[in-house]
């Protein structure tokens, strides 16, 4: 898998695990982060999830990493803003009141482009990528934003029933990528209705990472 399979998805409009509304699971657990009003909250591989225009209401600044300009373009007609647009190194920095969004690979970000963020919301970025880039992208993410805590939505089935994306991303896999430098606990445990796409039975975790004692 490689860039060119998301930006054939985004220009394909074959976006079907974009929600029609925010993340359920966002709004019941997101007080599990305890973060005030006017933190700043990362969303990694954001498209143009509802899940922005939610937290913005409420509040918070969110930053975000998207490859595709397309889903950003998108996300901003949905907020009914226009952004200004800058070209920073390999990437292309969306600004607007309480939003920086960068468009391009998220392994080019870096902790000075990024700036400072209180937590991550992860509801569909490490689910995203198959399993020898998972590890690449917990190292690096962690690196990014300086351990900050995490809201982490993954799903679990039989991968041979189903090609991914989303792919399956057992509890063991977690502990394995973040266990050294987070305490992970497990907030909730859900099987997905009708079966992940309709098509195999799954179960849908979210997990809640803060910064381990170690």
């Amino acid at each position: 898998m490689d860039a060119q399979f998301w930006h054939d998805r985004w220009a394909s409009n074959e976006i079907g695990f974009h929600k029609s509304e925010a993340n359920p699971l966002l709004v019941k657990y997101l007080g599990e982060l305890s973060l005030p009003k006017g933190s700043r909250i990362f969303l990694p591989l954001c498209g143009k999830t509802l899940d922005i225009g939610w937290l913005l209401a409420r509040g918070y600044r969110v930053a975000g990493a998207e490859l595709s300009a397309i889903a950003i373009d998108q996300l901003f007609a949905q907020l009914g803003v226009t952004p200004t647009i800058t070209k920073v190194g390999a990437l292309n920095h969306y600004h607007a009141p309480q939003v920086d969004l960068f468009v391009g690979d998220i392994f080019a970000m870096t902790p000075a482009l990024l700036g400072p963020v209180d937590a991550i919301y992860d509801r569909a970025a490490l689910v995203a990528l198959p399993q020898d880039m998972r590890a690449r992208y917990a190292a690096h993410l962690t690196t990014l934003t300086a351990q900050a805590p995490q809201l982490l939505i993954s799903f679990e089935y039989d991968q041979r029933a189903m090609e991914g994306p989303p792919f399956s991303v057992s509890e063991e896999e977690i502990r394995k990528h973040y266990g050294q430098r987070y305490d992970i606990a497990v907030l909730t445990s859900l099987d997905v209705p009708g079966g992940l796409k309709g098509r195999c039975p799954a179960t849908e975790r979210v997990y809640l990472l803060t910064k381990g004692r170690r």
